[in-house]
């Protein structure tokens, strides 16, 4: 595979605030690379001077093997967190200016907009005017402004901001044939659901750090199988009793219950059983909000 986005000892600051700490990662090509942090934690600002935005003040980012600059910015395709379309423009309008000011021509232009508006099921809307569209319509319109000039690479900030889980998943199918077309995407996302299902590679920022970065599949086996998912009938109030554990996620009769060092599954399942009534109990690898929430806690800054 060939090397598309190298991030190498990257640094950014804003005054006395460092936003980003020698950051470095690789995006090859063809893959799905996510980003991955709290609120705060860099993504943005990194991708900002991916797309030479925004110029690092340490460290060298090359795109496709050449530097950072505006000619990059032709080979990328970028969606960003703040949407920005013309509210009182046409739907057909506002793409087709956005597309000719990516170099196509008026017909390659129209093809491409006939194409996606079809394939997000929004041809009826070329007449309407974006403030008339909601919030996840919009979003539709902004992500086929974003792609309709076929670059090599898609840069999504919170691509499924706005979404319902229908759209969603619709979103999830496009950006996962694109990858079939050989395009390299990198987004940064909260959806961990959606990371575990479409990406490669993760890299995980903490407080303007690269706390955890690699293959997905390999990361999540390099935790071990040291994840209980419990289902019950009966009262909770047992899971108040375990020991050496902590419990990532909880409802009435559910509980995800993460092993700690030295914590036994055999006992979680006595002392379940002696005040429930068990109806899974199955041992699994973390899912990735856990591993997201453990590295975030144990790679936080105290004073």
């Amino acid at each position: 595979m060939s090397l598309v986005i190298d991030v190498q000892n990257v640094s950014k600051h804003f005054g006395k605030a460092t936003a980003v700490n020698q950051v470095s990662f690789r995006v090859e090509k063809g893959q799905i690379f996510g980003l991955l942090g709290p609120n705060g934690a860099g993504k943005t600002t990194t991708i900002r001077m991916i797309n030479h935005i925004l110029n690092p003040d340490t460290g060298s980012i090359s795109i496709l093997g050449e530097p950072a600059s505006p000619k990059s910015q032709e080979r990328i395709g970028y969606l960003p967190e703040e949407r920005g379309l013309y509210k009182k423009m046409k739907v057909f309008d506002q793409l087709m200016y956005l597309a000719q000011l990516k170099g196509l021509s008026h017909q390659a232009a129209k093809n491409a907009i006939d194409f996606w508006l079809d394939r997000f099921e929004a041809s009826t809307w070329k007449k309407k005017e974006i403030s008339e569209l909601s919030k996840g319509m919009s979003q539709k319109i902004q992500f086929i402004a974003t792609v309709a000039h076929d670059p090599e690479i898609y840069i999504f900030d919170e691509p499924f901001s706005g979404l319902d889980p229908i759209n969603s998943e619709m979103l999830k199918d496009v950006i996962l044939e694109e990858k079939k077309r050989g395009k390299t995407i990198l987004f940064s996302t909260h959806r961990m659901e959606q990371v575990e299902q479409m990406c490669d590679d993760i890299c995980l920022f903490n407080q303007g750090q690269v706390v955890l970065q690699g293959n997905l599949r390999s990361i999540k086996q390099s935790f071990g199988n040291n994840t209980v998912l419990l289902d019950f009938v009966g009262d909770s109030e047992f899971l108040n009793e375990l020991k050496g554990v902590r419990i990532n996620n909880r409802s009435t009769n559910f509980a995800e219950i993460r092993l700690l060092e030295g914590a036994s599954a055999q006992n979680i399942l006595q002392v379940a059983i002696a005040q429930a009534e068990i109806q899974r109990f199955e041992i699994v690898q973390p899912s990735l909000q856990d591993i997201f929430i453990s590295t975030v806690n144990d790679t936080k800054v105290t004073d």
